[in-house]
């Protein structure tokens, strides 16, 4: 058995494995409910983006209560409010049904990240930190890996609104295992005391262990806040667009039919998750070789970014198997510079503040989502698909852009007692 923080990791996995599987069903159903109730391109961007609204709001929300209630309970509370919403959708009979009923999983879904950031910040030392965010970074990819083949079976077997009360029943299955087996690091009965003395080692050194978690206008304050933030602004579109688009741009582009879209469908976040681990991997290795913590994150941050322009002709090309193996390589790219952007906050903040942090971090990311997904359903359906794939590799550069420019150096940000920046080359108070 891999040793207890591993296992922790695999059950973080699962979960945002399941809870991508929740929100993958719309995309899956899409084809099947956008001609059973008349929706066009434009009302199902705006539930899409209504979804992702919904799910900024949640990140604001959810990260003070992660911090406050603790790993365990919020992710409780969370896996049973998206698992009924989930299942609540297969109510849904028209575009204001369906907005309502995603907006709800948005809220409930937001959550996840925050508290399995936490998790992680919580119970790896920094070096394997950037690995075990790959490890649960393969949870999107992976839910979309299993989403065409498993929700098509069951749409064309049962009914779309099976889609989505089958995900939603998991959610209560992972639960029992997680009320089960898991504790923190301190608590933990089946940690040992070697595992227990490596993870406590490897954790920032925190001047104020014991210290108030500031409120999210103390965090602004920092400039590698607002870096974290325009970063992740940039980078969610994308991956937003793929999860949400890619069977109608299938079936709408290149003529697939729900059969071809089950045995396709997956092999982009096939790519994506090889991304995950490969992103992950690689910067704990480079770190273990000597590389500064700063130099190997912003490393694969532009390498995934640049790795993306290499796949901007997807909508000019001839072959509808040409254009999944460009998606198939820019999700890889995408997912890869992820496994890195994801561990900053726990980078740069305290594990006491990283729920707080992460749901700021990931509200400004869904927003981001949320902007590119409502103009790709109008520009899919005036102009086409084509500017929306330049405007993947333009955002992705814009990302890694902001994590260099307003990130200088990545590691524990420093406060003296009075919560005044330490650093030397700037001093912002917080009293």
């Amino acid at each position: 058995m891999p040793a207890v923080r591993w296992q922790i990791a695999i059950l973080l996995c699962l979960i945002t494995t399941v809870n991508y599987i929740d929100r993958q069903a719309f995309a899956v159903a899409g084809p099947v409910i956008t001609a059973e109730f008349g929706l066009d391109n434009t009302q199902f961007g705006l539930i899409i983006s209504g979804f992702l609204f919904a799910y900024a709001l949640g990140h604001l929300l959810a990260g003070p209560v992660i911090d406050r209630l603790g790993t365990k309970r919020a992710f409780s509370l969370a896996v049973v409010a998206w698992s009924v919403a989930g299942i609540l959708t297969a109510a849904g009979r028209g575009f204001w049904s369906f907005l309502g009923l995603r907006a709800l999983l948005g809220v409930a879904e937001a959550a996840n990240f925050p508290a399995a950031l936490k998790s992680v910040a919580e119970w790896f030392p920094a070096r394997e930190r950037s690995f075990a965010v790959g490890i649960v970074a393969l949870g999107p990819g992976l839910g979309a890996v299993l989403s065409p083949p498993l929700l098509g079976f069951l749409i064309i077997n049962y009914g779309w609104e099976w889609a989505f009360i089958v995900p939603g029943a998991a959610g209560f299955v992972w639960l029992w295992i997680w009320q089960r087996y898991y504790h923190r690091p301190d608590e933990h009965p089946r940690l040992s005391a070697e595992e227990r003395a490596l993870i406590a080692a490897g954790q920032p050194a925190d001047p104020e262990p014991d210290g108030p978690r500031r409120p999210i206008r103390a965090l602004l304050q920092h400039r590698e806040m607002w870096g974290l933030m325009l970063s992740r602004f940039c980078n969610d579109g994308a991956f937003y667009f793929y999860i949400s688009w890619l069977p109608l741009y299938l079936a709408q582009a290149r003529g697939f039919d729900i059969k071809q879209i089950a045995l396709f469908a997956w092999i982009p976040f096939l790519a994506a998750d090889l991304g995950s681990l490969a992103g992950g991997w690689l910067g704990s290795r480079l770190i273990a070789g000597g590389m500064s913590l700063d130099r190997s994150r912003k490393l694969l941050i532009w390498g995934g970014a640049l790795l993306v322009l290499a796949t901007l002709p997807t909508a000019l090309v001839d072959s509808a198997y040409v254009a999944l193996a460009l998606i198939g390589l820019a999700m890889f790219a995408i997912q890869a510079k992820a496994a890195n952007l994801f561990a900053l906050p726990a980078d740069l903040f305290p594990p006491r503040e990283v729920g707080t942090t992460w749901g700021l971090f990931g509200a400004v990311g869904a927003f981001g989502g949320m902007a590119f997904n409502g103009a790709a359903g109008w520009v899919s359906e005036v102009v086409g698909f084509g500017p929306i794939f330049l405007a993947v590799g333009v955002t992705q550069i814009l990302s890694a852009l902001f994590v260099s420019w307003l990130i200088p150096e990545i590691g524990l940000i420093k406060t003296n007692k009075n919560n005044k920046l330490d650093n030397n080359n700037k001093v912002i108070s917080h009293e």
